[in-house]
């Protein structure tokens, strides 16, 4: 079984990092959460992307 993502499904996934990357390191919480919200991102691309827009920080603030 191959799980990877390929095709349109990878490039959804790598749009949806780089757009959250992007909303974090705008984001107005602490540096720290900053960085633990990247990696996760990073690190966990389709489950950190969901996490992400479930329970990350809102707005600039």
């Amino acid at each position: 079984m191959n799980f990877g993502y390929t095709g349109l499904g990878g490039l959804l996934v790598l749009a949806g990092d780089i757009w959250a990357i992007l909303n974090i390191s705008q984001s107005s919480v602490s540096n720290l959460k900053k960085l633990i919200w990247i990696l996760v991102v990073i690190l966990l691309p389709l489950l950190g992307l969901i996490l992400w827009f479930l329970l990350g920080p809102r707005g600039k603030a």
